[in-house]
């Protein structure tokens, strides 16, 4: 067996294989309610067709205000609760597990989608278009976005709870797994770091990490015993005073010990104008800091895109998965592909495609009953 198609268990639940698709923001919610629709189904199910051993959602928000976008997901009614219940039936109907990502954009909500042919990018919707009033750490803006609404403590607690609730629902859905959305400069993040959080309550200083460990233990309550808990972080703030993987790693042991699985390994976004280079695999060595140093599993994730190069990630011991993005959109299938690639037995093969396969090293294997 190959690193990248050995299986993985995490709590009661086993993925089959360690390429996972990474969360990618979508803003497909056209009508603006937060409800997933047919295309959500249809995006999420190609997926674990394509043989991804978990498939994790877009940024998914707690609350009305915590969407980066009008037309972004969320999980904080029972109408959006049930539509997502018709995402998950679809990737468990082709074999696949799915994760949902929680999320609150804090002072990086509110903004113009940017898709191609949109007019705005990287602008806060004025509140008669459909946009709100954002909720950070303090009143300073990131970039030309509109400045946030100080967050009080109560708010903050509201937050916290808002993170179970969802999860509670995530868990009615039928997701197999949940991920706390960390990273960034969303809500979580601009409270973890010193760049953006200068606090001088509870808050802030030595209590920095308290949003997010509080909302990952109140997620792990929630959720119960058996379900995988992940956050995604990232390992550098690429920021002048900001945290580093070794800061990083020291907050995982931290979360670690309230119930967290798995720490997903980005970097960045913290503030407008950082710059760096994003060379193949350039947060690699932010999950290995964080896996050795935190002493918890992690996934990889930045411009990984060859089967070879994910398999080396994890010969290596700088991650226990990969979160493949870009790659995945651009083929689906990519999972299957990286098999044939790297001669792989073992590795998924949808009944209904196998003749596909015929030739390669996954012919020959024993091929499951269809669904």
């Amino acid at each position: 067996m190959t690193a990248l198609f050995t299986p993985l268990t995490l709590r009661g639940t086993t993925f089959a294989n360690r390429a996972w698709t990474s969360p990618m923001c979508m803003y497909a919610c056209e009508d603006r309610t937060g409800r997933v629709t047919a295309w959500h189904r249809a995006h999420y199910a190609q997926f674990a067709l394509g043989g991804a051993g978990l498939v994790v959602t877009e940024a998914t928000a707690v609350l009305p205000e915590g969407r980066v976008t009008p037309q972004d997901a969320g999980l904080w009614n029972d109408s959006q609760t049930a539509a997502w219940a018709t995402v998950t039936e679809a990737v468990h109907a082709v074999g696949g597990k799915i994760a949902v990502q929680l999320a609150h954009a804090g002072r990086k909500g509110g903004k113009y989608r940017g898709l191609p042919g949109d007019a705005h990018r990287n602008r806060s919707v004025p509140v008669e278009e459909g946009g709100w009033s954002t909720l950070g750490a303090s009143d300073e803006p990131f970039g030309d976005y509109a400045p946030p609404r100080p967050a009080t403590g109560d708010e903050l607690d509201q937050v916290v709870q808002a993170f179970a609730v969802s999860a509670r629902r995530a868990v009615e859905a039928g997701f197999d797994a949940v991920e706390l959305h960390g990273a960034h400069g969303y809500l979580l993040h601009e409270l973890l770091s010193p760049v953006t959080n200068r606090r001088d309550d509870d808050w802030g200083g030595g209590g920095r990490e308290r949003l997010l460990v509080a909302a990952a233990a109140a997620v792990r309550v929630a959720i119960g015993d058996e379900v995988p808990l992940l956050v995604r972080v990232s390992a550098e703030d690429v920021a002048p005073g900001g945290l580093d993987a070794y800061d990083t790693a020291r907050l995982a042991r931290r979360l670690r010990e309230v119930g967290v699985d798995l720490v997903d390994c980005s970097s960045g976004g913290l503030v407008a104008g950082a710059d760096y280079f994003e060379e193949p695999g350039y947060q690699v060595p932010g999950a290995a800091v964080v896996r050795t140093e935190g002493g918890v599993p992690t996934a990889a994730v930045g411009r990984i895109t060859d089967a070879w190069q994910a398999e080396q990630v994890l010969r290596d011991g700088s991650a226990d998965a990969v979160m493949i993005g870009r790659a995945m959109l651009r083929d689906p299938h990519w999972a299957r592909h990286a098999a044939a690639e790297l001669d792989a037995p073992g590795a998924p093969v949808e009944p209904r495609y196998y003749r596909a396969w015929r030739g390669t090293v996954l012919d020959g294997l024993t091929v499951p009953t269809p669904v």
